[in-house]
């Protein structure tokens, strides 16, 4: 259980088969109105989201709230039904597994929950909750499940006795550990933290942190790392997806995102990023985004962004930008990024 079964990141690699590939990935929800309760509109929650996850790596999803990013995780799982678009796993279609086939997917694939509250029966134990997935899916005999429960306690810092207490007896940081354990008694190979720390204390959080950091490395697991607190991000990703509006607008290695980000809602969330400098010795050019989030019942036409960008210009109101590749790695779906890269002036909108 707690053997080492190696690690490696092959996101460089141009011959590394992805483990998990998201193909236009949509996903709307209906807004329901009147006395009949008829659909008088939908939620675009996600529109067109393509990317790949690589054996072995950490890929951050970052954004606003409301921007989608929990919504990808739970389609990626089928914890929602995607309204349209492809989903691999490990090179099977998910929309044609049933069943068994199914059955099996999750016991591949698992899911750490944002608030450790909540995603607890208060009515369970805490070895019942985590040896529940052994249970459904038949592994072992009653003891040979008790075991497993053991072990995977003490692999996420957990003492083997505290299996008979309730959620209610513990810490924060406890029950967190006790959501990791409960997503990683099956031995999953892809794992889907959404915001797993964003609800623990400052002081927990690197905890937690190094944890999975040393699970993943320990157990050979790949993460959908889920957040937007871009800090954590930066410390835990090998690469990072900007979501806005329902939309993936940038992709990169983590320290070429943060060091030259392309879009320009990714330059503004970065500028928002407090700098560790209690002596003011450096400087960073806050950019302030005017307006409010436009609403996902009616986005806007051409890039979504643009009704924010203090560098739109007139194509962007019109034509939905597609998602470009500038090398090593970073692509970003941009009008004015593409016209930089080909020498264009481009002009700003007055604002």
């Amino acid at each position: 259980m707690t053997e080492d079964r190696g690690s490696t990141n092959p996101t460089e690699s141009t011959t590394a088969r992805p483990i998990l590939s998201v193909r236009h990935l949509v996903k709307h929800f209906p807004v329901r109105g009147g006395i009949l309760r008829r659909t008088v509109g939908h939620v675009h929650a996600v529109d067109d989201v393509s990317f790949d996850v690589y054996p072995g790596e950490t890929l951050g999803l970052v954004g606003e709230s409301g921007c989608g990013k929990t919504t990808v995780g739970r389609s990626i799982l089928r914890i929602v039904r995607p309204t349209s678009g492809a989903i691999v796993f490990d090179g099977r279609d998910l929309a044609a597994v049933a069943g068994n086939e199914q059955k099996a997917f999750h016991r591949s694939a698992q899911m750490i929950f944002q608030d450790p509250y909540s995603s607890l029966d208060p009515r369970t134990t805490v070895g019942e909750t985590i040896g529940e997935g052994l249970r459904i899916h038949g592994i072992g005999s009653r003891a040979e499940r008790a075991e497993r429960v053991r072990e995977i306690m003490n692999l996420v810092g957990l003492r083997p006795y505290y299996a008979q207490r309730y959620p209610h007896e513990f810490s924060g940081g406890q029950r967190q550990r006790i959501g990791i354990a409960r997503a990683l008694v099956l031995h999953p190979r892809f794992v889907v933290c959404d915001e797993p720390v964003s609800a623990l204390d400052v002081s927990i959080q690197s905890q937690i942190l190094n944890l999975l950091k040393d699970l993943q490395r320990r157990l050979a697991l790949t993460y959908l790392f889920i957040a937007h607190n871009l800090a954590v991000v930066r410390y835990i990703s090998d690469r990072v997806g900007v979501m806005y509006l329902g939309k993936l607008v940038e992709v990169a290695p983590t320290e070429s995102l943060f060091d030259r980000p392309l879009h320009p809602y990714t330059q503004a969330l970065l500028s928002a990023v407090p700098l560790a400098d209690p002596e003011g010795r450096e400087e960073r050019r806050r950019i302030v985004l005017v307006g409010d989030v436009p609403s996902p019942i009616d986005p806007p036409s051409g890039c979504r962004f643009h009704t924010r960008c203090p560098l739109a210009i007139g194509v962007c109101r019109t034509v939905e930008p597609p998602m470009k590749r500038y090398g090593n790695g970073h692509s970003a779906a941009c009008h004015v990024v593409e016209a930089s890269f080909a020498g264009e002036p481009a002009s700003a909108t007055p604002r």
